[in-house]
């Protein structure tokens, strides 16, 4: 197994400092690069430990607190375990400081993200990778839209509000991607509704993006998350796997 290092590190935005956690192979070399979008609980040691992963597999990645604005993660205090019994209590915070979140503002952030990564030694030259959960694949879906110069594959896990039918709509921005996508929906998920799933099929074909769109048959929202009570095993191996595969294709 490789060996890896892991620091925090600030990075400037317009807006003000967004704290993040960097991990990257420990032999002083750059490595392709990959930003990794949180979910709404925040950056923790269940996304350091999924960074590590992906480091452990020769990636440097990026996982910034996207909440920067509302403090230092955690911004929110959360149990070692997430169950249905605490969710409602949690959304009532965490769903303010998402809402905040809009598409500007989040692509905002998301340019000092590339750049940090784009100035890294320890991140290879050329375009990054990106990978989201739950509204992380929502980013990442309109982050390889509006920079597609710099982002070489996308993947999004158990994505809410992909493809709504509204005028910021994720789905809407397929035809400036160039990118390589891999989607894997929660077929028990009622923030992306089949007519959702299909929307953003069809979007993505008519655009000619490359694209991958996989209904995970069982899993629930959050299947990839092994401190919450949706997480699912055998989901979130074959996520690892479909993950892993696109990066192998893309770098």
């Amino acid at each position: 197994m490789t060996a890896v290092q892991a620091t925090a590190v600030d990075i400037p935005t317009e807006d003000g400092v967004a704290d993040a956690y960097l991990v990257h192979p420990a032999d002083g070399q750059p490595h392709p690069a990959v930003l990794l979008y949180m979910d709404a609980f925040g950056l923790r040691p269940q996304l350091r430990s999924m960074a590590d992963r992906l480091a452990e597999a020769g990636y440097t990645v990026l996982v910034p607190n996207l909440f920067y604005r509302h403090g230092r993660a955690p911004v929110f205090e959360l149990p070692d375990f997430i169950d249905p019994g605490a969710r409602p209590q949690l959304f009532e915070q965490i769903g303010p400081v998402m809402a905040e979140l809009t598409p500007d503002v989040a692509m905002r952030d998301a340019g000092a993200y590339l750049r940090a990564l784009a100035d890294s030694p320890v991140a290879a030259a050329g375009p990054v990778a990106l990978t989201g959960y739950c509204m992380g694949a929502r980013l990442a879906l309109l982050t390889a839209g509006t920079y597609p110069e710099r982002v070489a594959a996308a993947a999004g896990f158990h994505g809410g509000h992909l493809a709504p039918d509204t005028p910021d709509s994720p789905h809407l921005v397929a035809g400036n991607v160039t990118a390589e996508l891999y989607f894997g929906h929660a077929d028990q998920d009622p923030s992306l509704p089949v007519e959702q799933q299909e929307r953003l099929e069809e979007a993505l074909t008519a655009a000619g993006v490359r694209h991958t769109c996989e209904v995970y048959t069982g899993a629930h929202h959050g299947f990839t998350q092994a401190d919450t009570a949706m997480y699912d095993a055998a989901g979130d191996e074959r996520h690892w796997t479909a993950l892993l595969d696109l990066l192998k294709r893309t770098f």
